[in-house]
């Protein structure tokens, strides 16, 4: 401003200056014979110009600034504005929150008032049940929060407490009658919606006299002495079987999480965890005798028996080193990270990534390495890129072109769930930036061209059967009056190989007693056929901690 201002006050004694050039100009002149009338006419309009000049780029800058500083104000004032606004939306979003906060502890307040009083005294939530008769259910205010099998202050649970199923309520009547084979029956015929009954089994649970004893006793017939372990793998029933005894386990695991310190010892008892161990005990030799190459870290035996373990809390009494050699036959099971944690084995995962990666089940490690935080010891870009050289080397020697076809296809397909894997293990431990997938994609891509191409060839192959003609003459060329369809071969479905490694973990170790050593890469594949419980227990979707 203060600039503004003295060139303004230079502009305005321009005038008096050039009347002081004009008197010097004119004393000068006096002293000449020649008058300089005609010079100074020029010179006085030369300077007038300039000043005119300089006062109307004076007089735009002006003009410009304070339209700049008309549009700083505006701005401000539309900022702040803006920010009240935001504060105010922020302010009226925390009452708002504040008030349901304040409306759900209270309904939860109310909820457990009426739960703590007889049964016979709250008719609005649910009667007491007369002897063999149903229970009668009646209308609920709409406040009502139903909070399930409640433990009383003797911390036996209550035999008549509310439990709430929506989908299945049938699985409360059989929970309160200690039916475990009913219970079996009822999960396998509603297999299909396995993620209902894995939400609803925890709650129906509470309404057992005693929960824990009803899972063990569901546990009979997990071990079926007239099977061998070949053929049970082939035995779709009794892999349902031991499908919803793991199940069972979790959703009794679920329940007790659930539940106080001193609730949860009225449920698992002394006589309860006797019971849980002398069935533990009888199921650790028969681990001995499965094979980790044919569980391909599947294994529903070893599986339950560390659910077992964990669920019952008696793994105290087994060998953590024999446990950890256990974790190869559980390595693709969701459950596999949770189960080490629940057993006290966090510790020894540096060692098992150690082994998995020494038996080729690198993307294993990758999994078990991100779910504890292991990442540095184990940078999972260079175990990924490990295991696909090792897939790549095995095809090497059949690129010569004496291999069959059917060695060939094999090795290609090898390499093609490889390279799945692989990509899929980056796409879920969000890699790309450190391992871009362009090449990969584009092998796949090769891979699955030629392995189209192949079948192809092979249908064009095929030998056309002759028919006898319809007039029975011999069989001479045969005229076809039909317009030929161009889809004239029948199409075959595309067999897709499932996606790969869909649930990690491995580790047997090398002096374990329970998992012989095994060398060469891991084939992260399922059978297309095992698709047992829906998304329960056959996992395709990426295995996430």
């Amino acid at each position: 401003m203060e600039d503004t201002e003295s060139v303004a006050t230079l502009m305005d004694s321009t005038t008096s200056k050039i009347q002081q050039l004009q008197k010097a100009f004119a004393e000068l002149e006096s002293h000449r014979a020649v008058t300089l009338n005609l010079q100074w006419k020029q010179l006085e309009e030369h300077f007038h110009g300039l000043q005119k000049s300089l006062k109307r780029r004076f007089n735009e800058l002006e003009d410009q600034e304070k339209e700049f500083e008309t549009k700083i104000f505006q701005s401000r004032e539309m900022l702040e504005k803006h920010q009240a606004a935001v504060i105010a939306k922020e302010q009226a979003s925390l009452e708002r929150l504040q008030e349901k906060r304040d409306t759900a502890v209270s309904a939860i307040a109310i909820a457990l008032e009426k739960h703590r009083k007889p049964c016979s005294v709250e008719p609005a939530v649910i009667s007491c049940e007369v002897q063999d008769g149903p229970s009668i259910l009646e209308e609920k205010p709409d406040d009502f929060i139903e909070i399930g099998h409640v433990i009383e202050d003797t911390g036996k649970p209550s035999q008549g407490g509310g439990v709430e199923v929506k989908s299945y309520p049938e699985l409360v009547k059989l929970c309160q009658n200690m039916d475990s084979e009913g219970l079996h029956k009822f999960i396998s015929d509603n297999r299909k919606n396995l993620a209902a009954l894995r939400e609803e089994i925890p709650l129906a649970l509470r309404a057992a006299i005693n929960p824990a004893s009803l899972v063990l006793d569901s546990l009979k017939g997990f071990y079926n002495s007239d099977v061998s372990i070949s053929e049970a793998k082939k035995d779709a029933n009794l892999l349902g079987l031991r499908r919803t005894c793991i199940m069972l386990l979790e959703c009794l695991s679920t329940s007790l999480n659930t539940l106080e310190k001193n609730s949860i010892s009225s449920i698992i008892s002394e006589n309860v965890k006797e019971r849980a161990k002398g069935i533990a005990e009888e199921w650790n030799p028969k681990l001995d005798e499965l094979d980790i190459d044919a569980s391909n870290g599947n294994s529903l035996e070893a599986h339950a028996f560390l659910q077992l373990l964990a669920t019952f809390s008696i793994n105290s009494n087994f060998n953590q080193e024999n446990l950890s050699k256990l974790i190869p036959m559980v390595s693709r099971r969701r459950q596999t990270a949770d189960l080490c944690r629940s057993l006290g084995l966090s510790d020894r995962m540096p060692g098992v990534i150690d082994v998995l990666i020494y038996n080729g089940r690198h993307i294993d490690a990758v999994n078990l390495a991100f779910a504890f935080e292991l990442t540095q010891q184990f940078p999972p870009v260079s175990l990924l890129k490990s295991y696909l050289n090792e897939a790549s080397k095995a095809s090497i020697p059949l690129n010569s072109g004496n291999a069959s076809p059917t060695v060939q296809n094999d090795v290609n397909e090898k390499e093609l769930t490889a390279l799945k894997a692989v990509l899929k293990c980056v796409e879920d431990h969000k890699l790309e930036e450190q391992y871009p997938v362009d090449p990969l994609q584009k092998r796949v891509l090769q891979l699955e061209k030629a392995k189209a191409d192949k079948k192809k060839a092979t249908e064009v192959a095929k030998p056309q059967s002759k028919r006898p003609r319809p007039n029975g003459v011999g069989n001479g060329p045969r005229v076809n009056n039909v317009v030929t369809d161009k889809n004239f071969y029948p199409r075959m479905t595309e067999r897709c190989p499932q996606s790969v490694y869909d649930r990690p973990y491995a580790h047997p170790g090398p002096t374990s007693t329970h998992v012989p050593l095994f060398m060469g890469a891991a084939v992260y594949n399922f059978s297309p056929g095992y698709d047992f419980f829906g998304n329960g227990y056959h996992y395709q979707a990426p295995y996430l901690h």
